[in-house]
């Protein structure tokens, strides 16, 4: 079957004081029908530029599309209409952005903003509207969904926020789900109550999800596929067990390393708690002709320091851009 989701050659530049970035270099990615994948990485390294560019949502004038091809069910997004776009956001393509305070109208009720979904993509009545958006509200387990409807986003702790988020991404039963850091800021057992609910209602409609976090908790809880980022560029792929269990890329590895692990017998020595020394390459330095993690790198030598590594394939379903991923 061919994927829901195909991203080939994607090459998007920014505009920055400095000159052009280019911010997604190369990336090649692909989606199945029902399948959740994770994007992960620092902040700055891209996961989601690359949301928005698969939405359509590049900031104008700054963000480009410079090359390469983002194809959803065979068509071809990147020459797309702004109309076209639009019938796609929210109703085949819908985007859980980040901070729900600031993404929900704090002028509207949540009834009023989940109702205006559906009369946008899916031309209901208000009544009609008003009455799904109250089912929609009850699925994503509010109390009291008919009275919450008259709430406004201030009136609601985090998590039920990110609950109303939730309903408004899937109001149109969208074929793509991106989450992007969907439990930022919330405490550990409202994360396990939203990562639960997206479960739940991927196996009740199928929807593919993509997942962007910076958690790798939340990879392991969330998907079957990982994709690691890093300034711009894909750094390894794979399914999630098998990455955790061998990365390919040392990058891949000091973030596996940074998750600290209880340990069952408190008597027993704890490891320390790793790092990933230095910071992420400035925008200025994306593009390079080099590997762009050589200079955090533990096992950096001139051969890294002199070319980008390629992408090196271990099987079918296992990518690494490291030149030592034979030796991980």
């Amino acid at each position: 079957m061919a994927p829901l989701l195909k991203v080939e050659n994607l090459r998007i530049e920014l505009a920055t004081r400095a000159g052009v970035a280019p911010v997604i270099d190369n990336l090649n990615l692909e989606l199945g029908h029902g399948e959740s994948i994770s994007f992960v990485g620092e902040s700055g390294c891209g996961k989601s530029m690359t949301a928005l560019a698969i939405m359509g949502l590049l900031p104008e004038g700054i963000g480009r599309v410079a090359s390469g091809s983002i194809q959803f069910d065979g068509e071809e997004l990147t020459t797309a209409s702004p109309r076209r776009l639009r019938e796609i956001r929210g109703n085949e393509i819908s985007m859980i952005f980040q901070e729900p305070m600031t993404s929900l109208n704090p002028v509207y009720t949540v009834g009023e903003q989940i109702a205006e979904v559906l009369r946008a993509h899916q031309g209901l009545s208000q009544k009609a509207a008003w009455k799904q958006a109250i089912e929609l509200l009850n699925a994503v387990q509010i109390p009291n969904p008919k009275s919450r409807m008259e709430s406004y986003p201030f009136q609601m702790s985090g998590g039920q926020r990110q609950r109303v988020m939730i309903a408004i991404a899937l109001a149109c039963t969208p074929k793509i789900l991106i989450a992007d850091e969907p439990t930022t800021a919330l405490d550990v057992t409202v994360q396990a109550q939203i990562f639960d609910l997206l479960r739940d209602l991927r196996a009740q409609t199928g929807t593919s999800i993509i997942m962007i976090t910076h958690d790798m908790g939340a990879v392991a809880e969330m998907s079957e596929r990982m994709i690691v980022m890093y300034a711009g560029r894909k750094a390894e792929e794979g399914p999630v067990d098998q990455v955790i269990a061998r990365a390919r890329h040392p990058y891949t590895h000091g973030l596996i390393s940074c998750v600290p692990h209880i340990v069952a017998n408190l008597t027993e020595e704890r490891q320390d708690l790793t790092e990933v020394p230095g910071i992420v390459p400035g925008l200025s330095e994306f593009g390079q002709d080099l590997c762009l993690f050589s200079s955090r790198c533990p096992r950096v030598t001139d051969q890294c320091r002199q070319a980008r590594p390629p992408e090196a394939h271990f099987g079918n379903s296992r990518i690494s851009a490291c030149w030592h991923a034979e030796e991980l």
